[in-house]
């Protein structure tokens, strides 16, 4: 198969207007068609969460690494301590990204080692994308990602670890048309079906559903819940909410955050409606929290990837504001989250494609306030 040259629609406008950003900061420095680096170390250590209430930490997963680029971070609460993967590489789709993991042990984040490439079964390499880290019913743990030319002609693979991520099987392709959780974390429902929210590229951007039984053996997927013509969304994010409903919200293009409802386990989904809430066609990751609560982060602007925000609501309809990530120029990009089993909120994100950031909040403290418009 001929390697796709077409990049991730990501990497067009939203690209350009970073490097423009990052060179009117001093950050880089654009000659010709090269980019050269022109680091900070105290641009680096700061962050605008630092200080603010309910701000327990911020953190890079690591100072350095062999693969100069990096991006979609997921990160999963084990037994054994907090779990982190994504892809990285010298370019997001190119044949040498692969999938990095890292585990963090008695508060500090072990060095990077990769645990998926994408070399198929004939020994030809193709790039990585999107990990997604997730318990599974029987207590060990799964990471999905896709490999492929492009998301328009990706796949889906999964492996698995019985030791909390120091160790993981080979890969095992999902069967075809299925990809498992295409960039956010799935859920567990109450018979122990994973569902996961999924969406594909090659016809227009469209959102559906995938369920799992647990062993992963037998697979179900929705219809696309949107045309991919006018109305373009992509990788949901699910929350609960009481009697059984769920919400998703997904990225779009059309510079709004979009919901969906469903009432009978993720089997058919209500009409798209726009939220009040800004996506410049970005990643965005959500988690109900323990107390009811849903808790977002997304960024709040119809134009680039900064600022990095966190909003919180008691409905998944009116959000407030809660603690701001990221606020100067650059892209802060991707976020994933979750709430760890002592209560802790835990959200990892791409910091300017070179490194994965990492911060912990507890979600009782934050001062909450008006979103700007």
């Amino acid at each position: 198969m001929k390697k796709d040259q077409t990049k991730h629609s990501e990497n067009h406008g939203s690209r350009r207007i970073f490097l423009r950003q990052m060179a009117e900061t001093g950050l880089i420095m654009l000659g010709g068609s090269s980019v050269s680096r022109c680091d900070s170390a105290e641009v680096e250590k700061t962050s605008a969460a630092t200080g603010q209430p309910g701000v327990i930490g911020v953190e890079f997963l690591y100072d350095q690494a062999s693969f100069p680029s990096c991006h979609a971070s997921t990160i999963v609460d084990t037994k054994s301590g907090l779990v982190a993967a994504w892809f990285g590489g010298s370019d997001e789709g190119n044949d040498d990204v692969g999938i990095w993991l890292s585990r963090r042990i008695s508060g500090d984040w072990l060095a990077p080692i990769e645990v998926a490439n994408g070399v198929d079964s004939d020994g030809r390499r193709y790039p990585c994308w999107n990990p997604v880290l997730s318990p599974a019913a029987d207590g060990s743990l799964l990471l999905f990602y896709k490999v492929g030319p492009s998301p328009s002609r990706w796949w889906g693979l999964v492996k698995r670890s019985s030791d909390m991520g120091q160790s993981w099987s080979s890969y095992e392709h999902l069967p075809l048309g299925l990809f498992g959780p295409i960039r956010n974390k799935p859920i567990q429902l109450t018979d122990k079906t994973l569902l996961c929210g999924s969406s594909t590229e090659h016809d227009g951007w469209r959102v559906h559903m995938e369920r799992a039984s647990p062993d992963l053996k037998t697979w179900e997927k929705t219809a696309p819940l949107n045309d991919g013509k006018t109305l373009g969304l992509i990788q949901p994010t699910i929350l609960t909410h009481p009697g059984g409903r769920l919400q998703i919200l997904c990225r779009s293009r059309q510079k709004r955050v979009f919901e969906l409802w469903s009432s009978d386990a993720g089997k058919t989904w209500s009409t798209p409606e726009a939220l009040d809430l800004p996506n410049p066609n970005s990643g965005i990751d959500g988690v109900t929290l323990a107390d009811g609560r849903q808790l977002l982060v997304y960024n709040h602007t119809q134009r680039g990837r900064s600022p990095l925000n966190v909003a919180v609501s008691s409905d998944g309809r009116k959000w407030q504001g809660a603690v701001v990530l990221e606020n100067t120029p650059g892209e802060f990009s991707y976020p994933a989250v979750i709430e760890s089993r002592d209560g802790q909120v835990h959200i990892t994100y791409t910091w300017n494609r070179r490194r994965i950031r990492h911060v912990t909040i507890d979600p009782a403290k934050p001062v909450l306030a008006d979103l700007p418009p």
